[in-house]
């Protein structure tokens, strides 16, 4: 097998080996077939370009318009000219297939169903990186590169299923691309004839006192370390202290519920993308079951995770050290024994299609008898699941305390600590002035900060005019909240953060709490909670009280009775929903029966989206513009090593063009010496530049009487009255430019290449440019 050939293969199999980890995404995943059919078909296309051979350009484009076609054939062969050719409708037909994609990647939770429109995504988007994998490995014999397409194509799969590409595809990449490199090295120590690694053993047969040897000792011993490096990396982290699973894992250490295990860290992830697919799905169906001493369960709060960190993008929770689940549950943070309270106890069955890494509690829970890999988060009170655990099909018993503050109690609550307060009411700089305004407009006349908070509160519930609407775009940045308080439609994503941001700008330490609401109550005395039940409610902190629940989203869960200038009877957060059986034990399958297929549902023959008529939090499954954004700034991030190269392409072209004139040509020159280490000297004359440059690259012939031919015409163009025009110097500065290459070694040659010395140029320009605006800019007062 040939070297050509060798690459080939190990590009095409490095591209479907890092393909992979998109698998669990979809299910049946039989697309990975199809992609790997079509890729053979683009490889194979490129091998014999290069065989021919055809000019690099001409190779990519052959790879290219191969890939379109089959494309065309399996996706719109019925569209196509002559079964084959893509046509108007053809096209037509593909970005209709990438629109009802896009809507079903939005619409199904993971693993979402094997639909024609994201069979087409996938097996493009596979396409997409084997050609540029092909193109880098083997087209331009640059392997190392070809990792970043790659490892932007595992990244994609791993951000999409909420980090949990496991072991088994990180593997199959990282070995993927460790057999591209090494079927590279193989390729270029071939070049050179037979390596020889030294004699063999005597007593083996074959052997030979005098020669033989390993041809490919040095390809064996690359093999020997990638190997070893790549198990160092998974087997080092599962070893130290503090890690479970190290880079591949979840993180944040191990233990369980028993209370065993160290520390470790919660990453700040947010967990409404989680709730947002599950509430997309089409039918409501039940996600936990619990029974309860209660009397009264409609304040009853589950809560999931509280999101503290208000970054003018989106709420989310910020990293904060975990550690293995202690028997008893400290007293909640800035409660006072004074305040009454009551021990309430809940047995819960969480449903086999409930899967959950934080755990559903009453708050504050003050005991929680749970098995299974948990870790607690003391700041908010919450437990994570570690090293994959979820609250899938999982039974557990929450002891918690029924806070019942007075309204006098709230009134005259102490000054909140710096610290805390500091930190929660932390606002970005980009957050528009009108929501402190409206604030302090609602606000005004108020006594303290327990007033203003229930004012807030009845203004978005009440008086404000707000209309709960769960069609409208979900949002959570800065716009999002000023464009709502406008407005007046939107769900409990609206209510909860804009009510959060609109209290920190008060001073009032405010947070943003995620779970699900009491659910409802059935026949045989159990609570049913269902998908539809998912809700988001602000936190705010008030020292004596601690962390203390509002609830300014109308018609959804119960107002806390603190809040309530008289004291009706609290809403309850769903009629009750009578069952037939009296089991206990919660049903993973769909309650509803008005089940819709995904073909009419696009078609708008099933009415409303029955899982978005209940609100729940924000949305759905994976955005499409998400998905979109991380695409466009993973390219972005690829192409950053390449800008210096293609800006020295972009201004070699320009200075050698026809119309360029000598000093252009100069300017290239020298910029062309600095690449390959030969630094510029703008004090000396171009005579003694063209000497210099002479002597430092040891250039001979024909090269250097360019260097002196174009310094002539620089001496001439700058001191003669009257220059003669002078041709031929792009020419000179090629010859020039190809001298260099070949006196440099193979290192200065890359750097020269992909990394010239010369494009500073482009910072100072940036910096230049900058400066000049700063001194044209008038400075503004900072607003407070």
């Amino acid at each position: 097998m040939s070297g050509l050939t060798r690459l080939t293969l190990a590009a095409w199999a490095a591209s479907l080996m890092a393909a992979g980890a998109l698998l669990p995404l979809v299910k049946p995943a039989t697309w990975i077939f199809t992609a790997a059919f079509l890729l053979a078909l683009q490889s194979g296309t490129g091998m014999l370009c290069r065989r021919v051979p055809l000019a690099r350009p001409l190779t990519v484009g052959a790879q290219l318009l191969v890939g379109v076609l089959a494309l065309t054939v399996v996706f719109a062969r019925e569209q196509a000219l002559l079964g084959f050719l893509p046509g108007p409708l053809a096209v037509q037909r593909v970005a209709e297939l990438f629109r009802l994609g896009a809507e079903d990647v939005g619409t199904y939770a993971i693993p979402a169903p094997d639909t024609e429109g994201i069979r087409l995504m996938l097996v493009a988007g596979v396409l997409a990186i084997g050609l540029l994998v092909d193109v880098l490995a083997v087209t331009f014999r640059r392997a190392a590169p070809a990792g970043l397409p790659l490892l932007a194509l595992y990244s994609v799969a791993a951000g999409l299923s909420g980090g949990g590409a496991g072991r088994l595809w990180f593997v199959l990449a990282a070995t993927g691309y460790l057999l591209l490199l090494l079927a590279e090295g193989r390729d270029r120590l071939s070049a050179w004839g037979r390596v020889f690694g030294g004699a063999q053993r005597t007593g083996r047969p074959g052997s030979a006192a005098g020669g033989g040897g390993n041809s490919f000792a040095p390809v064996r011993t690359g093999r020997r370390i990638g190997a070893a490096a790549m198990g160092l990396a998974l087997v080092v982290p599962l070893v130290l202290p503090g890690f479970s699973g190290g880079l591949l894992g979840n993180g944040g250490g191990s233990g369980s519920g028993s209370g065993s295990g160290g520390g470790g860290t919660i990453a700040a992830v947010n967990p409404l993308v989680s709730l947002q697919d599950n509430l997309r799905q089409p039918e409501d169906f039940e996600v936990l079951r619990y029974r309860t001493n209660a009397p009264d369960n409609s304040g009853l709060y589950l809560r999931l995770v509280a999101l503290d960190q208000f970054d003018g993008t989106s709420w989310k929770s910020s990293a904060r050290p975990i550690e293995a689940v202690p028997k008893l549950l400290p007293w909640p943070d800035g409660l006072a024994r004074s305040v009454l309270t009551s021990e309430v106890t809940s047995n819960f069955v969480a449903s086999e299609g409930f899967d959950q890494k934080w755990l559903p509690m009453p708050f504050p829970a003050s005991r929680v008898d749970i098995e299974g890999r948990w870790r607690f988060e003391p700041e908010g009170r919450m437990l994570v699941g570690d090293d994959k655990q979820s609250t899938k099909g999982v039974r557990y018993q929450v002891t918690s305390l029924d806070v019942q503050p007075t309204a006098e109690q709230l009134a005259k609550a102490d000054p909140v600590p710096e610290q805390l307060r500091r930190e929660y009411t932390k606002v970005p700089l980009s957050l528009p002035a009108d929501v402190k305004t409206t604030a302090l407009e609602v606000t005004k006349d108020a006594r303290n900060d327990y007033e203003r908070a229930v004012r807030l509160q009845d203004w978005f519930a009440e008086d404000g005019g707000f209309r709960y609407d769960v069609d409208v775009t979900s949002g959570t940045g800065t716009e999002a909240v000023s464009r709502f308080l406008k407005d007046k439609r939107g769900f409990c994503v609206h209510f909860s953060f804009s009510m959060a941001a609109m209290a920190r700008t008060l001073g009032i330490p405010a947070r943003v709490a995620v779970g699900f609401m009491p659910g409802a109550t059935q026949s045989d005395g159990s609570v049913s909670v269902g998908i539809r039940d998912a809700h988001a409610w602000p936190e705010l902190y008030f020292e004596g009280a601690g962390w203390t629940r509002f609830e300014p989203t109308p018609s959804r869960g119960s107002t806390p009775a603190y809040t309530r200038q008289t004291s009706p009877t609290a809403r309850p957060s769903d009629p009750a929903r009578p069952e037939q059986t009296a089991s206990a034990q919660p049903s993973a399958a769909p309650s509803a029966s008005e089940s819709c297929p995904p073909e009419e549902r696009r078609l708008g023959e099933c009415g409303r989206n029955a899982a978005a008529d209940g609100d729940a939090s924000s949305g759905g499954g994976t955005d499409a513009l998400r998905v979109a954004g991380w695409t466009l700034a993973v390219l972005l991030v690829l192409a950053l090593p390449f800008v210096p190269m293609l800006w020295r392409i972009r201004a070699r072209a320009r200075r050698l063009a026809p119309a360029a004139g000598p000093l252009a040509v100069w300017q290239e020159i020298g910029d062309t010496a600095w690449d390959y280490g030969v630094e510029p000297d703008e004090a000396q004359t171009p005579r003694r530049t063209a000497e210099r440059i002479v002597r430092a690259a040891e250039l001979s012939g024909a090269a250097a009487e360019s260097v002196h031919r174009v310094a002539g015409a620089v001496e001439e163009a700058l001191y003669a009255p009257s220059p003669r025009p002078v041709t031929g110097l792009a020419e000179d500065a090629e010859r020039i430019r190809s001298g260099f290459h070949a006196a440099a070694p193979r290192g200065a040659r890359l750097r020269a290449r992909f990394a010239p010395r010369s494009a500073v140029r482009l910072h100072w320009a940036a910096s230049a440019h900058w400066t000049t605006l700063k001194s044209r800019t008038p400075r503004f007062r900072p607003t407070t």
